[in-house]
């Protein structure tokens, strides 16, 4: 089964008075949207990053996600944000079709109206008109855009009276799963890397981009690789497919010392080994795992629009986007891992000591 998703070039775009409270965070039937800015030495350029929160009514009525395959998600651009403090969960995105912050609306949105503040850069280089193999294989650098885009928000002024400091997690799928792990403490090891797209073996989308595209990851710079890019401000993080989970050093996955919860989505026999998380869970000390049998790798995208299916062979994407595991549908399916996320974070962060 071909995984990560083919390559095609889309792009979602976004349109981008502090009040000071100490009353406790509540839900929110509204859900506000804005953009700000990252600063990213290391990449050399600012990271956008798409932020939802829970919002007081007012602010422009916009849809993100949308793209010719995929229905978008509401939200309200710009809109006050509500009295209290609130978690923060910093999402981190896949490569391919849903290589940016605004396709993981489907899941940012119901988390902001349960009383989280969600902030999600959009990786350099993992999709749109300046895609880019070698970027998308930088993946030491994805951690790193996620510390930076907690010092983003801290420092914000929109934000920074409104979020509960010291209650932050990860929530990644994908590639952005791996991103969760290596910020919760996971290294990669630079010798796996660089011989991940050796073959089809792994990774026949991505690997087949990467290897068409002329790039070898055995020539790349791999100095920086397995180095620490523990954040510990965050304290507790949660991956789904984490993709490519087979670069890590398998030892580093014991020194995670924050609570994780890993979830593969589809039967055991149908999971791509490149993202197969139990034996992972078992290294980790604190770890919980669990599966969605009926649901697939695409499942993680938003739901299609009719006739998507056709669309996307017409466009020779070459991966199912629109196919689940059968027997339910993809908004089912959501449901599902919107519940479990919620509850994970819930228990995670807003529960007392």
């Amino acid at each position: 089964m071909k995984f990560l998703m083919n390559v095609l070039a889309m792009l979602w775009t976004v349109a981008s008075s502090t009040l000071v409270v100490q009353q406790p965070a509540v839900a929110s039937d509204n859900v506000g949207v804005r953009q700000i800015a990252a600063l990213s030495k290391e990449r050399g350029v600012d990271l956008d990053v798409t932020v939802w929160y829970p919002a007081s009514s007012d602010g422009k009525p916009i849809m993100l996600g949308e793209s010719m395959f995929f229905v978008g998600t509401p939200a309200m651009l710009d809109a006050p944000i509500s009295d209290g403090k609130f978690p923060v969960i910093l999402l981190s995105h896949g490569a391919g079709l849903a290589g940016n912050a605004q396709a993981l609306s489907w899941i940012a949105m119901p988390l902001a109206k349960q009383g989280f503040v969600v902030a999600a850069p959009t990786h350099p280089g993992n999709t749109g008109a300046n895609r880019s193999p070698v970027e998308t294989m930088k993946l030491w650098l994805r951690p790193a855009d996620i510390t930076e885009t907690l010092n983003a928000m801290d420092k914000a002024p929109f934000f920074e009276e409104h979020l509960e400091h010291d209650k932050v997690g990860t929530l990644g799928l994908s590639m952005g799963g791996s991103t969760a792990l290596a910020i919760a403490g996971a290294r990669i090891d630079a010798k796996r890397l660089a011989g991940y797209c050796d073959t089809d073996a792994l990774n026949p989308s991505l690997c087949g981009w990467v290897r068409q595209s002329g790039v070898d990851l055995h020539a790349m710079d791999l100095t920086s690789a397995g180095r620490n890019n523990e954040d510990t401000r965050i304290r507790f993080a949660m991956a789904i497919d984490p993709a490519p989970v087979d670069v890590f050093e398998f030892n580093s996955f014991s020194q995670i010392s924050i609570p994780v919860e890993l979830i593969n989505l589809g039967q055991p026999a149908k999971i791509p080994l490149t993202a197969q998380a139990a034996k992972v869970a078992k290294a980790i000390p604190n770890a919980t795992y669990s599966t969605i049998g009926d649901a697939s790798h695409y499942s993680m995208f938003a739901e299609c629009k009719p006739g998507a299916p056709e669309l996307a062979e017409a466009e020779k994407v070459g991966d199912p986007i629109c196919m689940d595991g059968g027997g339910r549908t993809r908004r089912e399916i959501h449901t599902e891992l919107i519940s479990m996320v919620t509850t994970a974070f819930s228990r995670a962060l807003m529960a007392n000591p």
